[in-house]
């Protein structure tokens, strides 16, 4: 079907023509081989804040990290604009949000909004079965409903059900480990580097098929090492048969409040599955940046499913979960930086040898210029740890070609490699995924005293970087 294009931009186009901003209608991009390494150097502070500013400014940080990521980002637009022109520049900004940030931050927020409106309430004990059951159950719904979906519901039943233990660290960090990212392989909808593959091409089960059996590899050593390390605490450690009490302080039965949520969550899947499977050929033309109608009827549709939730869930569901916005407001914030920050090392890595970064190419790619998937498995992951797995799969993806439907055959066993680092060891950090943010918060917020940034890192090292070593041996 011939694809029509409609120049959604053009009056606003003239308008800035008229008001000095003459050629922001036909933005180029910029040669990724004339780019200096340099202008990475804002994406790279944008992350580096991330990681150091709650350590050592913490209030600072919780009041402005919004104006921090800000900054950056207009380190990058300002001298990008001087030395290449206003119009490169605003076409970049608009590429940075249309396509990639905009789709990636309304998914998540009705991910968000909807699974924050399903409360499960009743008596648990947080025994060492009933805890590896819930970090079970989350492992396998997380690629139905996102990792921030399926945190977000088990995380505060979780908590509550081991309100009464002395040791509860090792059973969050665990839970980030399983249902905060690994649990999320299987689907575009299960973690967002996935949901970027998926907006660049990537079909919608691709993954279901190719990562199965490393992600089944993974999730079943960590969930048997869980259980050996709680059964060690619960039974050993805090004398469980004395001085275990139920943690709920009433009562009440098991229920689930605002089960409302639970068609509204199909809706979301639904509204994936068509943007993937539906293509009318129809492309609106916004500076530059192609945006496929598609894609603006899923997010015009998320944005009314979040609308519908927040109308139609209980007070006392989102009462029960201590539902606020504070978590998904720093992720909104601090992602739009990133997003926009990465844009010049995503041009640049697409010149493959010809760019700055050349020897990252070398890196992952052999002597004859054939992927190496071990090392495009551990370059991924090991950046994902630190740069967030999402804009990390996307830099990976495009270095290996960006072109969808040649990794999903020929380069089947590289897209494998990018898609597993990128989703298991955003769990290495808490700057490696989007929702270990938020599940840190609401532990901490619940009294559970969280490891620092550097402790967290000592547990993820003992525990997942030798699983990873064999998980890597074995399939790449």
């Amino acid at each position: 079907m011939k694809r029509h294009a409609v120049p959604a931009g053009a009056m606003l186009a003239f308008f800035l023509t008229l008001t000095g901003w003459p050629q922001c209608a036909s933005a180029a991009t910029p040669d990724g081989a004339a780019l200096s390494a340099l202008w990475g150097l804002p994406f790279a502070g944008v992350l580096l804040s991330i990681a150091v500013f709650p350590l050592i400014a913490p209030a600072f940080w919780h009041h402005h990290f919004g104006k921090v990521a800000a900054a950056w980002a207009l380190a990058f637009l300002v001298p990008f604009a001087f030395f290449f022109g206003a119009n490169v520049a605003f076409g970049t900004l608009v590429h940075a949000l249309l396509e990639e940030y905009v789709p990636f931050i309304v998914l998540l927020t009705a991910l968000y909004t909807v699974a924050g409106g399903i409360c499960v309430r009743g008596n648990l004990q947080g025994t060492p079965r009933l805890n590896t059951g819930i970090l079970a159950l989350g492992t396998l719904i997380a690629s139905i409903m996102g990792t921030t979906g399926a945190a977000m519901l088990l995380i505060r039943p979780l908590l509550r059900a081991n309100g009464n233990r002395q040791h509860v660290v090792h059973v969050v960090v665990f839970f980030i480990f399983l249902v905060a990212n690994a649990g999320g392989s299987l689907s575009p909808l299960g973690d967002p580097p996935l949901f970027l593959g998926f907006l660049q091409g990537v079909s919608f089960f691709w993954t279901t098929v190719h990562l199965a059996l490393p992600m089944l590899f993974v999730c079943v050593v960590l969930l048997g090492g869980f259980y050996a390390l709680d059964s060690y605490y619960f039974y050993r450690r805090e004398e469980a048969r004395s001085r275990f009490v139920e943690s709920t302080p009433d009562s009440a039965s098991f229920g689930i409040d605002g089960t409302v949520n639970f068609v509204l969550l199909a809706a979301v899947i639904a509204l994936v599955l068509m943007s993937g499977l539906w293509k009318p050929g129809v492309e609106f033309d916004v500076f530059g940046t192609h945006v496929a109608l598609q894609n603006v009827v899923r997010d015009v549709a998320l944005i009314a499913v979040t609308l519908l939730s927040l109308v139609l869930t209980p007070r006392a569901a989102r009462a029960g979960n201590d539902f606020n916005w504070a978590p998904i407001e720093e992720v909104a914030k601090l992602f739009a930086g990133i997003f926009v920050t990465i844009a010049p090392v995503i041009v640049i890595l697409r010149a493959g040898e010809g760019g700055a970064f050349a020897g990252i190419v070398h890196l992952v790619n052999t002597p004859s210029g054939e992927p190496h998937d071990a090392m495009y498995f551990w370059a991924t992951g090991l950046l994902s740890s630190f740069l967030d797995n999402a804009p990390t799969y996307l830099v990976f993806f495009n270095l290996a070609g960006g072109e969808a439907q040649k990794l999903m055959t020929t380069g089947a066993t590289t897209l494998a490699a990018i898609s597993a680092g990128a989703v298991f060891m955003g769990a290495n950090s808490y700057i490696g995924n989007a929702p270990n943010f938020m599940v840190k918060a609401i532990a901490e917020s619940r009294g559970v005293r969280m490891p620092s940034f550097f402790a967290y890192l000592g547990w993820s090292s003992a525990v997942l970087l030798p699983l990873f070593v064999v998980t890597g041996w074995l399939f790449f």
